[in-house]
């Protein structure tokens, strides 16, 4: 009677007791990152605008400027984008500081079929169209 009773006690712990485990793995969740538009044509023209600061101002790469704001962005019927862009060049001596304007154009790439492509043959490029100091 004994026997009954272990192997029946034997067969329903085995029925109910998992046979594999696994471990859930801890997913890094990504907290307070939230992205404008401003940051990512900063992130696309900063390059292009670092040279001509440099150019501008001489200096090395170690040189410095300060991206204050979008001024304007316009687009054009080529499939591009007139970026207008506010920057501070900080001085050692702090009432010295310059504030230039510098107008960026954007030219994404035409390969999608929606595009006219008598307007818009281009690739990828960004180039400066204008560079003013509006500080002296």
């Amino acid at each position: 009677m004994v026997k009954q009773y272990l192997f029946i006690l034997g067969f329903l712990v085995f029925a109910f007791t998992p046979i594999q485990t696994a471990k859930a793995e801890t997913v890094l969740k990504e907290v307070d990152s939230y992205v404008t538009t401003e940051d990512i044509i900063s992130d696309l023209v900063f390059p292009t605008i670092d040279k001509r600061v440099i150019k501008e101002y001489g200096g090395d790469t170690l040189f410095g400027w300060n991206w204050q704001r979008i001024v304007g962005i316009n687009y054009n019927d080529n499939h591009s984008y007139d970026v207008a862009v506010r920057i501070l060049i900080p001085s050692k001596n702090l009432d010295n500081d310059k504030e230039d304007l510098v107008k960026v154009r954007i030219s994404p790439s035409c390969n999608s079929e929606k595009l006219n492509k008598l307007k818009c043959n281009h690739g990828f490029k960004i180039e400066i169209l204008d560079y003013k100091h509006l500080s002296q």
